[in-house]
């Protein structure tokens, strides 16, 4: 366990690793632990191929204390569903006391063992060592990932077998505790879905079936032991209900205490890539349209895992059909992101007016002014954020000072500005606006003297100050997810450094017709970045970040809200980021506005350049 260390000889891994290849399984030699010599580190098991699969070596005869605590840490990077292999290393009482799926921790390195040296003389019967390293992440009962760091040190006691005269583990830590390439390599994340229940995105399907407004389902992202029958894991994981930091802006529509049924594993679709999945009693007696929005839940979120499955079957637990649902009949009932692909990128050009291309347009498309007196050029603006309908639109004025909202209409006039802000310089005024899916437009005042987020309902009247508890430092940028129920907010610390915070919006009565808004649980979605300049939503869990590196290295990577790191390959590198544009549809390019102008970068190429003389590229939201 652990990534590779300098120097001192490393011990083989106590387990076996498969190769699964062209319909050929190859096992590779297991190497048994030498009886004395120094104690060495655990190593950490190099990311793999996906096909790799890593299985437990039960303990040896006679295998040393050493070997005994080596041996257990190596059976928990293992493949095996219910840690049965790691268990024999573990005294009877020990094994039933032991919950592994109560968490997750994950090291930098794999643990480093040190021996107490007060225990283990030849005339005593236990032997004591502690467990050390660098937490990166817990994963939690719930399957939630959460960023750490700090020390980490657990005891681990042995005693000896009076009967048997075999060392076993009679002390541990509760859950499982890994390296950091151990856990890439044994876990994946994989989006559940659930559906928005904050204000006016909280319509049922019957509803949006009568009416002909998708629900909003929102993404709730955890991680599943990618190897051990990951599809009924998801299952169970959705039929939980959402994790708690979620919970409060969103519901199942899953009937509290629906399961599968006992015995139930190896869920996978059949040849005509539908899922089949069996419920308990709980189930049994729900109407078509919350059987519908059921599996609207889980055909999302197996999508998430594989896109293989186009169809999810529900059944009663006698065998009965309780509802089918087709892949082209769920997207008519909710949508995930945006409701629809976004017609066209917007930016300011060199006039400081409004223009837009085609979102998907090719690297020649020409800008054209918007119409209405936002693409005039009257006034100038700074910065921009189109409704998620580009039917309405927000910018900010050329000094930062005022905010204007106006139909992108021919012949609409512009107003007057719906919000001014007191600051002094530009860098102390407005930031660009967000709009969410509800129609309500965001934007922080970054005035030193009275710092505020605020929310402008339906993009007009008075603005709502949004209560942020726990807020250290003011906003320097708001995006509003598509699914109106979380927000990531760039914020500037009192040290001058920059962080991505994502956090939950919850919107109470309040009095008289004005709500409360909240924006509560901020959490970090990038904590690897000392210094964030530049962001937007890349995803239903997903941002891409630009920012600098703790050491100084100037970088964009994607990261998912939960602050993990997604697989795949990070956008290529561009110098002197200012602004980032990003959209939920995965086959529209990034952009990006650098000291190179405005440029793009379609799925699969490079950088390309846009237009010289622009700035602040937005999609809608």
């Amino acid at each position: 366990m652990g990534a590779d260390r300098e120097g001192g000889a490393r011990q083989r891994p106590v387990r076996v690793v498969a190769f699964a290849a062209c319909g050929v399984v190859l096992l590779a030699g297991c190497a048994s632990m030498p009886d004395n010599g120094d104690l060495r580190d655990v190593e950490s098991t190099p990311r793999q191929d996906t096909e790799v699969r890593v299985f437990a070596m039960p303990p040896r005869e006679d295998a040393p204390p050493s070997e005994i605590v080596q041996g257990f840490l190596e059976a928990l990077t293992s493949d095996d569903p219910s840690y049965a292999t790691a268990r024999q290393y573990l005294t009877g009482a020990a094994s039933r006391n032991w919950s592994p799926d109560s968490a997750t921790t994950v090291l930098s390195n794999g643990p480093d063992i040190q021996v107490d040296r007060s225990t283990g003389h030849d005339d005593t019967d236990d032997y004591a060592f502690t467990l050390t390293g660098t937490k990166v992440a817990r994963v939690d009962e719930q399957q939630s990932y959460t960023p750490l760091g700090g020390h980490y040190s657990q005891p681990v006691h042995l005693a000896r077998d009076k009967k048997t005269g075999q060392w076993r583990i009679d002390v541990l830590p509760q859950g499982v505790v890994m390296g950091q390439s151990d856990f890439q390599r044994n876990y994946m994340s994989v989006n559940k879905y659930y559906f928005a229940s904050n204000g006016s995105a909280a319509t049922g399907a019957a509803s949006a079936a009568s009416t002909g407004a998708p629900v909003t389902a929102v993404a709730d992202p955890v991680y599943v032991r990618e190897r051990v029958d990951a599809m009924t894991q998801v299952v169970r994981s959705v039929l939980k209900g959402p994790t708690r930091w979620l919970r409060p802006v969103v519901r199942s529509s899953f009937p509290t205490g629906t399961a599968l049924p006992k015995g139930v594993a190896g869920l996978v679709p059949d040849d005509q890539n539908k899922l089949t999945v069996p419920l308990n009693e709980k189930a049994s007696r729900v109407g078509r349209a919350k059987c519908t929005e059921m599996a609207t839940q889980l055909l999302f979120t197996l999508q998430s895992l594989t896109p293989t499955v186009d169809s999810v079957e529900l059944r009663r637990a006698d065998g009965s059909t309780l509802c089918t649902l087709s892949e082209e009949r769920a997207e008519t009932l909710a949508t995930r992101g945006s409701v629809k692909r976004p017609e066209y990128l917007y930016f300011v050009d060199d006039k400081h007016r409004l223009v837009r291309i085609a979102g998907g347009g090719a690297q020649t498309s020409a800008a054209e002014p918007v119409p209405g007196a936002l693409g005039e050029g009257t006034q100038k603006f700074r910065s921009v954020g189109v409704s998620w309908d580009e039917h309405t639109a927000a910018a900010v004025g050329f000094d930062g000072r005022s905010l204007f909202v106006s139909p992108m209409v021919a012949g609409a006039p512009l107003g007057d500005p719906v919000l001014q802000s007191a600051g002094k310089t530009e860098d102390d005024r407005l930031t660009p606006p967000s709009w969410d899916a509800r129609g309500d437009l965001w934007v922080a005042d970054r005035d030193p003297a009275r710092p505020r987020l605020l929310v402008l309902e339906q993009g007009a009247g008075r603005p709502i100050e949004v209560r942020v508890p726990g807020l250290d430092g003011r906003v320097n940028a708001v995006r509003v997810a598509a699914d109106g129920v979380r927000i990531a907010l760039v914020v500037q610390h009192k040290d001058g450094n920059r962080s991505l915070l994502i956090g939950r919006i919850e919107r109470d009565g309040g009095s008289g017709d004005r709500p409360v808004v909240s924006v509560l649980e901020l959490r970090s979605a990038a904590p690897q970045l000392e210094d964030v300049t530049a962001m937007s939503w890349a995803g239903d869990s997903r941002l891409v970040v630009a920012g600098r590196e703790q050491g100084g290295v100037q970088t964009m990577r994607y990261v998912q809200v939960d602050g993990s790191t997604p697989e795949g390959p990070a956008p290529a590198a561009l110098t002197g980021v200012q602004s980032i544009a990003a959209s939920d549809d995965e086959r529209l390019p990034l952009v990006a506005y650098s000291e190179d102008g405005i440029v793009r970068m379609p799925s699969g190429a490079q950088w390309q350049k846009v237009v010289k003389d622009g700035s602040a590229p937005v999609y809608p939201g």
